[in-house]
């Protein structure tokens, strides 16, 4: 159930997003669960792999190449979905940004309180 709901609420940052950022484009809110899932896969397949390979930059950079490897994921999602767009890196870096400050808030009301 909470994968769901996830996916929902990325889902609905990324509609908030692409409404608020002039670059990002979306066609239809059915497209932003497309992004929300896609998103979700390439956070788990990609992202461990250009984690890896950039080990020594992202500890030259004190973790901040990180942000480069999540604005290249959304790049990424940009090719493989039609109905999303981002006109460029620094459009998908900031992106990617407010999309993770967004996660994180909206995620919050999913954790259970520890009594």
């Amino acid at each position: 159930m909470k994968i769901i709901l996830k996916i929902v609420f990325t889902a609905l940052a990324v509609v908030a997003l692409a409404y608020l950022l002039p670059g990002v484009t979306l066609a239809s809110p059915s497209s932003a669960i497309i992004v929300a899932i896609v998103l979700g896969l390439l956070r788990v397949t990609v992202k461990p792999l250009l984690v890896f390979f950039t080990f020594p930059a992202t500890i030259v950079s004190l973790g901040l190449f990180l942000f480069v490897i999540n604005a290249v994921i959304i790049l990424i999602a940009d090719y493989f979905i039609d109905g999303f767009a981002v006109s460029g890196f620094w459009i998908a870096l900031l992106f990617s940004i407010l999309l993770s400050f967004l996660q994180s808030v909206l995620y919050s009301f999913l954790k259970e309180k520890k009594k």
